[in-house]
């Protein structure tokens, strides 16, 4: 580990001092949630939304005080910045350069956090170190393709994705999705798994076994009246559903989670901005795997409401017609079977969790935002309990086969890890100038001296300018901890 040796007269002054109140993150993410609440919409623009939030919290309060690397890019720091102005800031512009229609109460919020600052110039640098990590990252997913919606077209074939009951006329929602721009990966293919069991042609997935197995769990556990499903299943079903406008819907539900968790656990502002950004940005990226598999593949797989209706056609005679059947939920989410968002969503969320903490064995308790169940609270041991029941929940519901949610848990698991490992990483000591192990006054004195001199190496945010703002970056870096290579 890394520790200033040495302590240069008037340098400290450069440091940001301010006592932070962790909650102000706590309370954009529910300013953020009753935005999903109000809005609605289908999970995956609610996930890169949320994405842009944390991220440009994230980048804002990482500027002021550079722990680990950043999402973007440092933004410049005028002085010494207040965190949670910074905060706030970024906040307040990304959500009211989203939702302009909701300008008013975002406004209100933003009021009511600085109000409680005093006026100062370490304020107000706070204020724009935000808003210029939230221009940032607006700016760079302002052409990520997601407002493109080509037509789907249906195949009319057994197995095939088709309009469901009770209207049968909504159209799938974001068909594209799974080629917008990754927050992460090099494609939305990346984690692609390949195929249900495996199968890459329709007529032989309908055909095995297998298929027929868990065509016959679901429809014994997810009808609507089913005799089979307990009341613990009944339960689980509805608490992780919050499929329905009204509700924080599926990523909501994972981000309310996570601040569950870090206020247990005691996590600071710093903390919680560095973990919110790593839980949205992989969660954004779990909607492009989950929707890849959804339409970009041989098979957009039907929902279990039309392959029971419809098991006259699939060829396989370990599974039975039932014209009538109606799954628990009143109406089957409109997009294809294969994967499971809620459990591509889920696993990634747990594995972030897990990395962070450094251990899958934490307890918490958790509500939710179903209507039905409104008031259970449910208790897991650790972040992959939880990860795993959100899916399996999808089969009790009636909307889902387990292997939707058995492969969606393992992209999702592969997607967590693979953005643990490879983003907002702890920065390695920029401030051991020489190399030597030690961070103390030799590398003060080799940077004041790049500094007047101008050369590149005094150049912190890479800007391409030698400034104030890089002396102060240079100066947080050595004074923090850091620890090499990770």
């Amino acid at each position: 580990m890394f520790r200033a040796r040495a302590f240069m007269v008037g340098v400290a002054v450069l440091v940001a001092g301010s006592a932070s109140r962790a909650d102000v993150i706590d309370d954009w993410n529910e300013q953020w949630l009753d935005t999903v609440r109000v809005v609605g919409g289908p999970p995956c623009p609610i996930a890169r939304n949320g994405a842009i939030m944390f991220t440009a919290i994230y980048d804002a309060v990482n500027s002021i005080d550079p722990k680990h690397e950043p999402y973007l890019d440092f933004v410049p720091v005028p002085g010494p910045a207040v965190k949670r102005a910074a905060v706030a800031a970024a906040a307040h512009k990304v959500l009211s350069t989203l939702y302009p229609q909701r300008a008013a109460v975002y406004d209100a919020q933003l009021q009511q956090h600085l109000a409680a600052l005093n006026n100062s110039r370490a304020k107000f640098n706070g204020i724009s170190v935000g808003i210029a990590a939230a221009e940032q990252i607006l700016a760079a997913r302002s052409d990520d393709r997601t407002d493109s919606e080509p037509v789907y077209i249906y195949e009319d074939r057994p197995g095939a994705y088709r309009p469901t009951p009770p209207d049968f006329t909504e159209p799938p929602f974001n068909p594209g999705w799974g080629t917008t721009k990754p927050w992460t990966m090099a494609t939305g293919s990346e984690f692609r798994p390949t195929g249900p069991f495996g199968f890459r042609r329709m007529d032989r997935l309908l055909r095995a076994p297998r298929y027929a197995r868990q065509f016959n769990e679901v429809k014994r556990l997810g009808e609507r009246n089913s005799p089979h499903r307990t009341a613990e299943q009944t339960e689980i079903a509805w608490f992780w559903a919050n499929d329905r406008d009204g509700t924080f819907k599926p990523p909501g539900h994972l981000l309310h989670i996570t601040q569950v968790v870090a206020n247990d656990q005691g996590l600071n502002l710093d903390q919680k901005a560095h973990l919110f950004a790593l839980v949205s940005i992989a969660m954004a990226d779990a909607g492009l795997v989950a929707w890849d598999m959804k339409y970009a593949t041989n098979i957009d797989l039907w929902r279990p409401v039309t392959a029971i209706r419809e098991a006259n056609t699939d060829d396989n005679p370990r599974t039975e017609m039932d014209p009538d059947w109606l799954p628990l939920m009143e109406f089957s989410p409109p997009f294809p079977a294969y994967t499971s968002g809620h459990a591509t969503f889920g696993a990634a969320h747990a594995a972030i969790m897990r990395n962070w903490f450094g251990t899958d064995d934490i307890t918490f308790t958790v509500g939710t935002d179903e209507p039905i169940v409104s008031n259970v609270t449910r208790t897991f041991h650790s972040f992959t309990e939880a990860g795993r029941e959100n899916g399996v929940s999808r089969v009790y519901l009636g909307v889902h086969f387990r292997v939707d949610a058995d492969i969606g848990f393992s992209s999702g698991t592969l997607l967590g890890n693979y953005v643990f490992r490879n983003h907002l990483r702890p920065l390695t000591c920029r401030a051991d100038l020489n190399k030597d192990g030690v961070v103390n006054a030799k590398d003060i004195t080799i940077y004041t001296n790049a500094f007047f001199a101008g050369d590149p190496i005094a150049d912190m945010n890479r800007d391409g300018n030698i400034d104030y703002t890089d002396y102060q970056i240079y100066v947080n870096l050595y004074f923090a901890d850091c620890t090499p290579g990770q």
